[in-house]
C-alpha cells in the first residue's frame, strides 16, 4: 500500500510520500515514490506514484529515457508547453502502459497493474498546479475547493488534512500538518510506513526549495508523533463529559 499527499498553497506546492511496497506480510520492501525533474529557471516538475510498483517503474523510466534526448523533448514533459499538457502526456503513458500490463496476463492480470499518480509542478510564466491522474489516463486538477490530492491509503489522514489547511499556510507548518496525517496512517495501517520523502515547490523557485528523506528514528518526527498523541489525549479529557444520570432519571419519571 501507500500514502501520498500533493497538496496546493499561495506560496507553492508541498508534497510527501511513504516508500513503503509490500506484497504480503513477509515481503516488504523500500522504493522511492516521489520523482522531480526540472529546467533551471523554466519549469519544476514532480510526480509520485501509487499503485503496482512494475507499473509505475515503467512509466517513470519512459520519462527519464525519453528525458535524456534533447531532440525528442518536444514529446517530453520538458518540453511541453502547460502543466496541463504535461498532465496529458502521463496520463497517456500512464494508460498506454496499464493496458500493454493487463493484456500481456490477460484475465489475471485485469485490475491487478493499475496505477494512480500525484502531478505538481509549474513553468514559467504560469501558475503551480496540481493533478491526480487515474489508472484510466483521465485527471483532475486541484483547486481552492479541492486543494489537495491523496492517493494510496487516504482515509486515516484525510480527517487532520480537511481540519488543518489553510491556504495561507507556511511551507513549515503544511510539512508539520504533513507529518501529523501520516503517522495517523502509519499508526492505523502498517502497510504504509517509513521513511518518507518531502518536497516543497516555492512559487517561481524552479528547484525544490526543499526536500528531504525522514528516517525512522527521526527526532523531530517522533517529537511530532508523540506531541500529536499527547495533544488528542488532553483535547479528549478536555471535552464535557457524558454522564449516565439523565437517563436514569428519565426513566424514573
Amino acid at each position: 500500500m501507500t500514502y501520498c499527499v500533493g497538496m496546493v498553497l499561495d506560496r507553492g506546492l508541498v508534497l510527501m510520500s511513504d516508500t513503503r511496497t509490500n506484497s504480503g506480510v513477509d515481503n516488504i520492501s523500500v522504493f522511492r515514490k516521489m520523482f522531480h525533474w526540472s529546467v533551471p529557471d523554466e519549469r519544476i516538475i514532480a510526480l509520485m506514484t501509487a499503485g503496482n510498483l512494475a507499473t509505475t517503474q515503467a512509466v517513470i523510466n519512459q520519462i527519464e529515457e525519453r528525458s535524456k534526448a534533447a531532440e525528442d523533448r518536444t514529446q517530453t514533459i520538458l518540453g511541453a508547453p502547460t502543466m496541463f499538457q504535461v498532465a496529458v502526456e502521463i496520463g497517456r503513458l500512464l494508460r498506454e502502459t496499464v493496458l500493454e500490463t493487463q493484456e500481456e496476463n490477460g484475465e489475471q492480470g485485469r485490475g491487478r497493474f493499475t496505477a494512480s499518480m500525484i502531478v505538481a509542478g509549474q513553468i514559467k510564466g504560469m501558475e503551480p498546479r496540481l493533478f491526480l491522474i487515474y489508472p484510466e489516463g483521465n485527471f483532475i486538477e486541484a483547486s481552492w475547493d479541492t486543494p489537495f490530492f491523496q492517493v494510496g491509503e487516504t482515509k486515516y489522514g484525510r480527517p487532520i488534512l480537511i481540519r488543518g489547511y489553510d491556504r495561507n499556510l507556511s511551507f513549515e507548518d503544511t510539512v508539520k500538518l504533513l507529518m501529523v496525517s501520516f503517522d495517523s496512517t502509519l499508526k492505523a495501517n502498517l502497510s504504509v510506513g517509513l521513511p518518507l520523502d518531502v518536497m516543497v515547490i516555492e512559487r517561481d523557485a524552479f528547484v525544490p526549495s526543499h526536500q528531504r528523506r525522514i528516517e525512522a528514528g527521526d527526532p523531530y518526527y517522533e517529537s511530532i508523533s508523540v506531541g500529536w498523541g499527547d495533544a488528542l489525549r488532553q483535547a479528549f479529557h478536555s471535552l464535557p463529559p457524558y454522564s449516565f444520570k439523565p437517563e436514569r432519571d428519565a426513566k424514573n419519571r
